[in-house]
């Protein structure tokens, strides 16, 4: 089993990256977003837990994340045997410790943490003109700037403390969808002992 974190600024090719690393090494995707709005539009007791608080534009407690993702690992065993790729969790060093446990649990743990590192401007100029073309509200300058804000009070210290254990992959996420991916693999392949493993049966 290989679980692998992936994050990065808002614009910083996490979708497009974690499709690769799916197709790759054959991992389960989990995006957080995506399975609160799953649960929100189905209607489920989580899903009208999650959106009592969305509703309000509050952030999703900890604790509810985890019962969420730990409900997505139990009820798909045969899809998440290989592997996960946690996409937009953990944001926060308590949900990463969280993450850490549940993981333990279940007798694995998170193997790598594929970090994109793309400069601010980059980002900013990326965004806008995503937003030009999907027409997506949140992606003006001003909200941008304030969702980057947010980001980077909340990611460096996480990233700080996955350099700590080891498991950190500081990617240069500028150039080619496909120069990037590369950066990755190599990455990961040289320093994850659980991949080496898995290319040399």
């Amino acid at each position: 089993m290989l679980n692998i974190v992936i994050f990065g600024a808002p614009g910083s090719g996490k979708g497009t990256q974690s499709d690769n690393l799916i197709e790759e090494y054959g991992l389960h995707h989990i995006s957080t977003g995506e399975v609160l709005r799953d649960h929100i539009a189905r209607g489920t007791e989580l899903g009208k837990i999650a959106d009592s608080y969305i509703s309000k534009g509050q952030l999703i407690p900890d604790d509810l994340m985890i019962r969420v993702l730990e409900h997505v690992l139990d009820a798909n065993p045969e899809k998440t045997e290989a592997g996960v790729i946690f996409d937009g969790f953990p944001r926060t060093i308590e949900q990463a410790k969280a993450l850490k446990e549940m993981m333990a649990k279940r007798n694995t743990k998170v193997h790598a943490v594929v970090g994109l590192e793309v400069d601010e401007d980059e980002l900013i100029q990326r965004m806008i003109n995503r937003g030009k073309q999907t027409g997506r509200a949140d992606d003006t300058p001003e909200t941008i700037k304030q969702r980057l804000k947010v980001y980077h009070s909340q990611t460096q210290p996480l990233r700080d403390y996955y350099i700590s254990e080891g498991k950190y992959h500081g990617i240069e996420g500028s150039g080619k969808v496909e120069e990037i991916f590369d950066r990755i693999r190599t990455s990961l392949n040289e320093r994850v002992p659980e991949i080496a493993a898995m290319k040399a049966e």
